[in-house]
């Protein structure tokens, strides 16, 4: 019996590759130097699409397969997926929840607390000689005690709340509405209230069209001089420009990110901050992780083209 035909936008590990291959017939269009040119071929018998959060599916590329089915995402994040031609043509989109959630939790607030404490240019004083030379490194600010603030109080940001709460930090959050499992944390409508009375603001809501640069000047500017941006959800969800002026000028005290615009390339006013610690969206980016949710994208495609309920469908 052949193989199901899918289109395989982005590279995974061999431990996601092996299987992948094993199951499917994946037309590797991260390979190919005439990607146009491929859609052309193989897009005429694709049935399933598997991507990666950030290279999502466009309107060309679902166009380009006429017999499409099911786009599974690598990633919770799928607003780089073009979800109006999928609803257009009943296509099913799923991504893999849950099994990052810890994960980024934990890169979020660890971010928070390396830098607070200077920890990046504390280990560089000690290793560099300046330590001997200069003798005990500059003092840095407490995080224990202090107001968060989290924008986006769904899973991730769920977790995120709840290891700060060991910090006995003050916590407050943002969503649509209150939520239930939250009664001890307090509830802040607006993005500009809850930055306003936080000392670190969490990033944590999903994108969207509604949601892109919701943390503007406004929420900024209410962080303050002595505030911490802090963002492990999408980059889109934060106006860059508007955070690299504040952090230029000291409006904004600092920042910690893991998404950037434009990713791989930084914008080179970045890299001449030192009140901005810089990550390359590797907040899943545990083994164990990324091996759940490579198997998680593997068994979405195989409920679908075996008639099955699909297991974290979000379309």
């Amino acid at each position: 019996m052949a193989k199901v035909e899918i289109l395989q936008v982005g590279p995974y590990p061999e431990w996601d590759q092996a299987p992948l291959d094993a199951a499917f017939t994946a037309h590797r269009y991260f390979e190919a130097n005439d990607k146009p040119a491929l859609l052309t071929q193989v897009g005429p018998h694709v049935r399933g699409i598997a991507t990666r959060g950030e290279l999502g599916a466009d309107a060309a590329m679902i166009a380009a397969c006429p017999d499409l089915e099911v786009i599974a995402v690598y990633g919770v994040g799928y607003d780089a997926v073009d979800l109006g031609a999928c609803k257009a043509r009943g296509i099913k989109v799923t991504n893999t929840p849950d099994v990052l959630t810890n994960d980024v939790a934990d890169l979020g607030v660890a971010m928070m607390l390396a830098q607070s404490r200077g920890m990046i240019g504390a280990e560089k004083w000690a290793r560099d000689g300046s330590w001997a030379s200069k003798g005990l490194y500059p003092l840095q600010k407490r995080v224990w005690g202090k107001k968060a603030g989290v924008l986006g109080l769904g899973r991730i940001g769920f977790e995120v709340a709840k290891r700060l709460a060991g910090f006995d930090l003050d916590i407050a959050y943002s969503d649509v509405a209150p939520k239930d499992y939250a009664r001890d944390w307090t509830f802040v409508q607006s993005a500009v209230d809850l930055a306003a009375r936080s000392d670190f603001l969490f990033v944590t809501l999903a994108a969207s069209a509604k949601t892109r640069h919701i943390v503007n000047i406004d929420v900024i500017n209410a962080l303050g001089p002595d505030g911490m941006i802090i963002n492990i959800s999408r980059a889109a969800n934060i106006d860059e420009e508007a955070l690299l002026d504040a952090l230029e000028s000291g409006r904004l005290g600092s920042a910690a990110l893991d998404v950037f615009e434009g990713e791989p390339t930084l914008n080179p006013r970045f890299l001449e901050l030192e009140n901005v610690m810089l990550q390359p969206h590797h907040a899943s980016g545990t083994f164990e992780t990324r091996k759940a949710m490579g198997a998680l994208v593997r068994e979405n495609l195989m409920a679908h083209f075996d008639g099955k309920p699909l297991l974290t469908q979000v379309l």
